[in-house]
């Protein structure tokens, strides 16, 4: 009788307690290629904001490399330069550089490929989410680049509804403005109609939905700990139903809405969640990164994998500086279940991972 009370206190501690207590994650086996980009001899990755892949297998890095250029006209600054878009083939041979010059381009935050090969570039500084076609040429702009840019942006000031992010009239922090001005917007993605969802997270806390054809239709959250609020949205994903999973590493989640914003369910077996990715095929997952904290690159770092439910698949990785360790992942690239390419800002690489 003893044990049976025992046991049955046992199971109950057990289920209560989250996956991340129980350790009940199984680890996967992984390789890392050991040179999965080849870059030309005068051109370097630094921190890798964004990795993302077309249908063709081509590979863009969105990194922050460069030299930021200052420029004078009718006493109005220009900034850009700071960050760079390379594109390589299938077989990691890079093959141009896209977008060189360009004035949005400041502090890469996140590149995304669409369903059309699209290329969406977010830059973090420039406070802009720009939509660039097959060819890399400008097709749509969210967001503007004030005339009088900060790096960040002053509390208040223009281009992006003021640090902190109240909205028009002195909203909740983090809210933002109900329009497409942005403060230091993180990450972008899409659901089946072309609908676009914008992680408007770093200087505000929150999402903003547009139409296809970059028409602001709402947005939702705030600063805060509450279901719908965040501490910031780092990474956006949606699913094939037209949930949104928004990132929301501060609070140690992630946060899943419907398509129009109402909360749903919160995970929380993650950890720091900085990076997020979704499968395209029938059955789809979600890969999460752990990611360490750019000021302790020897804490955390695993990579899970999961269900959409919440339920943990399995984990790999730990944090560290060789192949198949992390440091600060900030990208996932996920089109292919089994075959990941993962940026990284502590490392200044790019990794492809395949799961075994």
């Amino acid at each position: 009788m003893r044990r049976s009370i025992y046991a049955l206190l046992t199971a109950i501690v057990a289920t209560a307690l989250p996956l991340s207590a129980q350790n009940a994650a199984p680890a996967l086996n992984f390789d890392s290629a050991p040179t999965p980009l080849a870059l030309p001899d005068d051109i370097y990755l630094g921190e890798v904001g964004g990795v993302a892949t077309n249908s063709r297998g081509d590979i863009f890095v969105y990194t922050r490399t460069g030299h930021p250029t200052l420029s004078m006209g009718t006493a109005r600054p220009f900034a850009h330069g700071g960050s760079r878009l390379f594109q390589f083939d299938r077989a990691g041979k890079f093959t141009r550089e896209i977008g060189q010059g360009l004035y949005g381009f400041l502090f890469a935050a996140q590149v995304r490929v669409d369903p059309q090969d699209n290329l969406w570039v977010v830059d973090e500084m420039s406070a802009m989410v720009m939509k660039l076609d097959p060819q890399g040429r400008v097709a749509l702009l969210l967001g503007r680049k004030a005339e009088a840019i900060q790096n960040p942006p002053r509390a208040g000031g223009p281009g992006g509804g003021g640090e902190g992010g109240g909205g028009r009239g002195g909203g909740p922090p983090g809210a933002g403005a109900q329009q497409d001005v942005f403060n230091r917007p993180t990450d972008v993605a899409w659901d089946a109609q072309g609908n676009i969802f914008v992680a408007d997270g770093h200087g505000n806390a929150r999402v903003a939905k547009f139409s296809k054809d970059g028409v602001f239709v709402k947005s939702w959250g705030q600063k805060g700990t509450a279901p719908g609020q965040f501490a910031g949205v780092d990474s956006i994903a949606v699913d094939a139903q037209g949930n949104v999973y928004a990132a929301d590493g501060g609070n140690m989640r992630i946060q899943v809405f419907d398509n129009n914003g109402t909360f749903k369910s919160e995970i929380k077996n993650v950890g720091n969640a900085q990076a997020i990715c979704i499968t395209t095929a029938a059955n789809q997952v979600m890969y999460v990164s752990n990611s360490n904290p750019p000021n302790d690159l020897d804490t955390a770092g695993e990579i899970y994998k999961m269900r959409l439910d919440g339920s943990v698949i399995g984990k790999f990785g730990k944090a560290g500086k060789l192949l198949k360790e992390f440091g600060t992942v900030n990208a996932i690239d996920c089109r292919g279940e089994n075959t990941l390419y993962v940026g990284e800002v502590g490392n200044f690489r790019v990794q492809k991972l395949t799961i075994r």
